[in-house]
């Protein structure tokens, strides 16, 4: 099975579009590719997004926006589950992306979410945090950076794989055409 472990991270609080974007490719227990960058969003920052991410619009505005982004992301999410850590949040904005750019990729799209898993795997933790995982499993993280937050989610499913937690017994579908809504 091919797992596609992605990240987003957004430039307002609408989580409508992206500010940038990590993807992680899991096969056979293990990363064999990956792919991150800043995207622009073509819209304003808050203030707190800024200071969470450290993704400025000044840096933003040389990356490419979705659109030109997705004849390269469209190969890969459609080559396995998709994979993030609270993934609602990640599907709603690649919802809204799609949607909001009037690109038309599929009605519903499957997934697992890691959170979910973790609770299962490890539910004597306080919380199911991607930093409180991280940390616990001596993950390397840089919080909020659309690449290291992706390969964190692959480092977790092969953990979560590892102790017996199967991505299919997790999986969910996302109704895209809602916009996220």
């Amino acid at each position: 099975m091919r797992y596609i472990a992605f990240d987003v991270e957004t430039p307002n609080r609408y989580s409508a579009r992206m500010s940038a974007i990590g993807v992680a490719v899991v096969e056979g227990g293990k990363v064999v590719d990956e792919f991150a960058t800043l995207v622009n969003p073509e819209t304003h920052f808050d203030r707190f997004n800024i200071a969470l991410t450290g993704i400025t619009p000044q840096a933003a505005a040389k990356a490419p926006t979705f659109p030109e982004l997705w004849p390269h992301l469209e190969p890969l999410f459609s080559s396995g589950l998709l994979i993030a850590h609270n993934a609602p949040f990640d599907m709603g904005v690649l919802a809204k992306c799609l949607c909001g750019y009037g690109i038309a990729w599929r009605s519903t799209a499957d997934y697992a979410c890691t959170v979910r898993m973790g609770r299962k795997c490890y539910p004597e933790l306080p919380n199911h945090k991607l930093d409180t995982m991280c940390r616990h499993l001596g993950i390397a993280l840089r919080h909020h950076e659309a690449g290291s937050d992706s390969r964190a989610c692959a480092e977790l499913l092969i953990d979560y794989q590892k102790h017996g937690l199967c991505a299919e017994d997790f999986r969910r579908s996302y109704r895209l055409e809602m916009c996220g809504r």
